[in-house]
């Protein structure tokens, strides 16, 4: 009986499953600040369809529909370390020994626990579910719709300064706004945008995470139109820049310099000719472009924004100093003054989970780029390096990224992030599974999905 049910499972995870397609979809769609009204802040469409997945991964895994025993990566063990983490600073905090304990304290610790739990749910179940390159291409093309869709509308707001976003929310009906989000931002000459995702900085560095997986898919996925799937790689570049965001360029610059030493050696050739040009053609395009970045990038202390970054630092020197270990509890720094408000994941996790938090989180954004990395660098065919390197370059995207803004405050990001690690995870084993049985890919063979039985 359980043979049969675990046959059947591994039947239903013949493709990647609808709710995980939907999932990935919506992060990028769906407005994270509109949120199903009796649920509260964490109601918002994109986590509710992830805690499902989680409910769903864990039933199934109870019920002997699949062992997830036989889907070890170290991109799992790096999500477990900060949900432990997470566990035990929250357990502290719900103890009454990290000080005074508040409502909205400890309803800011429950959504960060529902964070970290959705996060899980779309991590373990993308590694599931992609079982070969023909299913990373599944789940890749539905990430990248749901991408093109933010950047259109980002589009739409700097060309119009008008917020199409607006036109939605009438027809999400049961759901009402929490919080405020930035979609326009001035910045010298030009008003930065924001898509659908929270503030301009998320976008520019979502943008940059997905670009590697557009140019994968550019050069292997055999359904569609080839101008249109290029198109989409000029599209995340072009939403990166509207961004006007020094942390959007610092992305775009990890990008590039992780994925296109995966490249074959023809698209390399090509990337070393196309990118000066590309970003010559931005400059171009978006007048204005060249003087606001030159005077954001070079403004130094003149410029608020940097200052409020690092005179965070003393205050969060003090605050761990107090609570060192355990720190304040999950999600628990609401300051009344936006200037207190930490621009820095690494210190924000240091202040309210202290140094357990800390390792965890460094774990977490650390180790799933490495570990695909690695399987870029022992992949048998250039395409599965390819998807391998570009887990691992939206990866140290997020790691890089999470030192200059509070990036897993912000849900787009929060939820995608997940994403990778689950399909560092799939490459991982793919490669694993690849060298362990011997079978090297046939020199030239790299546009057709490698499946392995």
């Amino acid at each position: 009986m359980k043979a049969d049910s675990r046959q059947a499972g591994e039947k239903l995870l013949a493709e990647p499953p609808w709710l995980l397609k939907v999932t990935l979809f919506s992060i990028l769609v769906f407005p994270p600040y509109m949120v199903l009204e009796p649920v509260g802040a964490s109601g918002s469409l994109p986590q509710l369809l992830a805690l499902g997945l989680f409910g769903l991964w864990v039933v199934s895994s109870v019920l002997g529909l699949h062992d997830p025993v036989n889907f070890g990566h170290p991109g799992r063990a790096a999500v477990l370390t900060l949900l432990l983490a997470s566990c035990v600073s929250y357990g502290h905090f719900f103890a009454g020994l990290s000080g005074t304990s508040t409502v909205a304290g400890r309803a800011a610790a429950d959504r960060w626990m529902l964070l970290m739990v959705a996060a899980a749910g779309i991590a373990f179940v993308t590694t599931e579910s992609v079982r070969s390159l023909k299913d990373a291409m599944v789940l890749v093309r539905f990430v990248l719709a749901g991408g093109a869709v933010c950047c259109v509308v980002a589009l739409v707001q700097f060309a119009t300064h008008t917020d199409p976003i607006e036109w939605f929310k009438a027809i999400m009906v049961g759901f009402t706004e929490n919080g405020i989000a930035t979609p326009f931002q001035a910045r010298g000459s030009l008003m930065r945008v924001a898509g659908t995702t929270l503030h301009p900085i998320e976008l520019g560095v979502v943008s940059a995470m997905l670009l590697p997986l557009a140019v994968w898919r550019a050069l292997y996925d055999g359904q569609g139109r080839k101008w249109l799937n290029w198109s989409l790689v000029g599209l995340f570049a072009l939403a990166n820049a509207l961004t006007v965001s020094r942390s959007a360029l610092l992305s775009l610059v990890v990008a590039l310099a992780v994925t296109i030493p995966f490249l074959p050696k023809t698209a390399r050739q090509w990337a070393a000719m196309v990118v000066p040009l590309g970003l010559a053609g931005l400059f171009l395009v978006v007048p204005g472009l060249i003087s606001t970045m030159f005077s954001s990038a070079t403004a130094g202390s003149s410029d608020s924004s940097i200052t409020f970054r690092t005179d965070d630092y003393p205050v969060a020197l003090r605050l761990v100093a107090d609570r060192p270990w355990f720190g304040t509890g999950p999600g628990t720094w609401m300051p009344a003054n936006v200037l207190d408000i930490f621009d820095n994941q690494y210190l924000l996790t240091a202040v309210t989970m202290g140094v357990i938090g800390l390792v965890g989180l460094v774990v977490y954004l650390v180790v799933p780029p490495l570990a695909a990395l690695a399987a870029a660098r022992n992949a048998e065919g250039n395409e599965l390096s390819l998807l391998a390197g570009s887990a691992a370059a939206a990866g140290l995207i997020a790691t890089v990224a999470s030192g200059v803004f509070d990036s897993m405050s912000f849900p787009v990001f929060a939820l995608l992030c997940p994403f990778f690690i689950g399909l560092s995870g799939a490459s991982w084993l793919m490669v694993k599974k690849q060298l362990k049985q011997g079978r090297a890919t046939p020199p030239g063979a790299t546009s057709e999905p490698v499946t392995w039985g």
